[in-house]
């Protein structure tokens, strides 16, 4: 006798495919953008932000992600079955159709533009900008050797947001929080693209990575100092004490472990290094909330 009940599996065939297009079930995208717009929620509103905000940023943050990895699996559905860590995505094995994804990427930025209508006017229209950086970051790396500089200015434009979110207003030392990230985000990325270099090479995809070349590691590290130093400035601008500092020193002891762990520059050590960093952005966060609780 046939089972009365179909398995989740079988009723829902392809929403293992879709979860893998949106990389929901891969979440480290997530935290690497989710940590630094809470830096700068949890800044903005001086350690106090908003219960709307907290969620319209994190369903945001979630949200957006998604987006941004569907509309880079489509810009890349011809290159990424040439490359062994991407060849079985959804739209190269055909699991998923190119207008399908169009669709989807489309409807998460609906659900992205709803939730900053919950906030105000310059928030509305600051979006915008973020919108097209997003849309446009998966084509660059056809274009220039720096798309990752494209990623870190779309990672870091929530930071902004979050200002006009929960303030109205976009003091000048936010934009040393948004240096900072865009810096931390070329890093980071750059281990990411050195796992794949050898594979992007024969494809002709371009990336920090490859304009590097054997200085990779050196001006990953240098973009980390760099990174820090200007959180150390909006630490000073933003009046932030210890508890900021001793986040700031655990996220420079991550860095030195990404780089002496990377020194064979072998592709898993690179994207371990590049997972890594989740650990950096959390420790920054777990600061600040320290920081403003002893405060208050």
């Amino acid at each position: 006798m046939p089972p009365r009940h179909k398995p989740a599996i079988q009723r829902w065939p392809r929403f293992g495919d879709f979860l893998a297009l949106t990389r929901l079930n891969r979440p480290i995208g997530i935290y690497l953008l989710l940590w630094p717009t809470l830096w700068a929620l949890w800044i903005a509103a001086a350690g106090l932000p908003s219960y709307k905000n907290l969620l319209i940023f994190v369903l945001g943050v979630i949200a957006m992600r998604a987006a941004g990895c569907v509309i880079n699996d489509y810009a890349d559905r011809h290159f990424d079955g040439h490359v062994q860590r991407t060849r079985e995505r959804p739209l190269v094995t055909g699991k998923v159709t190119p207008r399908e994804a169009l669709w989807l990427f489309a409807g998460l930025l609906g659900l992205s533009f709803v939730l900053v209508l919950f906030t105000n006017a310059a928030t509305l229209w600051l979006s915008l900008g973020g919108v097209a950086l997003a849309a446009c970051y998966p084509f660059m790396k056809r274009y220039t050797f720096y798309p990752q500089v494209v990623l870190g200015a779309a990672f870091s434009w929530g930071m902004l947001m979050a200002f006009t979110a929960e303030t109205g207003s976009l003091p000048a030392a936010a934009w040393l929080l948004y240096l900072a990230n865009l810096l931390w985000t070329v890093a980071y990325d750059t281990y990411y693209a050195m796992a794949d270099r050898e594979d992007d090479l024969k494809i002709g995809l371009k990336s920090t990575a490859i304009a590097f070349g054997k200085a990779d590691r050196l001006i990953i590290v240098l973009l980390q100092g760099l990174a820090l130093l200007c959180l150390l400035l909006a630490g000073g601008a933003f009046e932030l004490g210890l508890a900021f500092h001793l986040g700031l020193a655990v996220a420079a002891g991550c860095f030195a472990w990404q780089f002496y762990s990377t020194r064979s520059r072998e592709p898993l050590a690179c994207f371990k290094a590049f997972l890594h960093n989740h650990w950096a952005g959390l420790a920054i966060f777990l600061g600040l909330v320290l920081d403003y609780v002893i405060a208050a």
